[in-house]
């Protein structure tokens, strides 16, 4: 039986990669630093008959996805499929972003994705090594925030260019020395999950400044309308994903039509000119953005950000 490792699994799309691997019959290794919503999403398979192994794990720290591949392979030896999936959100002015964001969303997106690499693939090789029949797939979560550059959102812009390079480059390595192992990136656009939340699993040692700016509060507002707005499900993404991977892609979508905005940025990048407008289609939500950061004497909605 194949095994399927996934972070981020209590939550979002990696909730519904978990219900979906268990339909495909995978035997799932769960993490996620959330403990209740990971022994939820665990209890709820295992009623279900999978194979499961669910272990709290925090992406950002190297003993812990450590442990976390320690355990797969004493239970089900080297995996099969690999989803480094776990990730948070911020947003803001990048001149007004604490260091503690910096760390925060660096840590767990991009040094997630590290740990994760780091941690599997040397078993996925010697598993490959060893049978010659193994296929083995990486597969990182990255987003649209990966091939475009939105405003207010370039703490988390930055870690998901991050993740599309490394993908691209795992993909470039594990070439040069398998046919065996393969990798692949997602890029979801707007998909309603919780990421617009993720704070409620920040650490205590990272915790932000007790007072938001008000482009912070903007970018949550933001963050929150356009998450809620998307029209396509964590469990259409999740079966996109599988055919995806099962097709042997490598760039994998939720929303193919918003290639149109990577085209224009790889335009601009050719003939040297500024960035355009990503809101040149939607101008109500740049005008929105600007009547809310301009008007420095109020404040947003609330102190946390909240509608």
């Amino acid at each position: 039986m194949a095994t399927l490792v996934i972070t981020g699994a209590a939550s979002g799309l990696g909730r519904e990669f978990a219900r979906l691997g268990a339909e495909r019959g995978f035997s799932l290794v769960l993490a996620d630093v959330d403990a209740p919503g990971l022994e939820a999403i665990a209890g709820e398979l295992e009623d279900r008959g999978s194979g499961v192994l669910a272990q709290r794990c925090d992406v950002a720290v190297a003993d812990d996805v450590a442990r976390l591949a320690d355990a797969c392979l004493a239970r089900f030896g080297a995996p099969h499929w690999v989803f480094n999936n776990a990730g948070v959100g911020g947003g803001g002015l990048l001149w007004e972003q604490p260091l503690e964001d910096w760390q925060w969303v660096f840590g767990v997106n991009v040094m997630g994705v590290v740990h994760g690499i780091r941690s599997f693939v040397p078993a996925m090789l010697e598993r490959a090594r060893a049978e010659p029949e193994y296929c083995g797939i990486v597969m990182n979560t990255a987003s649209m925030a990966g091939l475009i550059n939105a405003p207010l959102m370039g703490v988390y812009n930055a870690t998901k260019h991050a993740v599309v390079s490394i993908s691209e480059t795992l993909e470039q390595d594990l070439r040069l020395v398998t046919g065996q192992v393969r990798a692949a990136v997602l890029c979801p656009y707007f998909v309603p999950t919780g990421i617009a939340h993720s704070e409620r699993t920040r650490p205590a040692h990272l915790a932000r400044p007790d007072t938001r700016t008000l482009s912070q509060q903007v970018a949550q507002m933001q963050s929150e309308r356009a998450v809620a707005s998307g029209k396509v499900s964590a469990r259409e993404v999740a079966e996109r994903v599988f055919a995806g991977l099962e097709a042997g892609d490598f760039y994998l979508y939720s929303h193919p039509q918003a290639l149109g905005s990577v085209e224009t940025r790889f335009a601009d990048i050719a003939s040297g000119c500024p960035p355009a407008d990503p809101f040149a289609a939607r101008p109500d939500i740049r005008q929105w953005l600007r009547a809310q950061l301009r008007q420095s004497d109020r404040t947003a909605t609330g102190s946390n950000g909240n509608r």
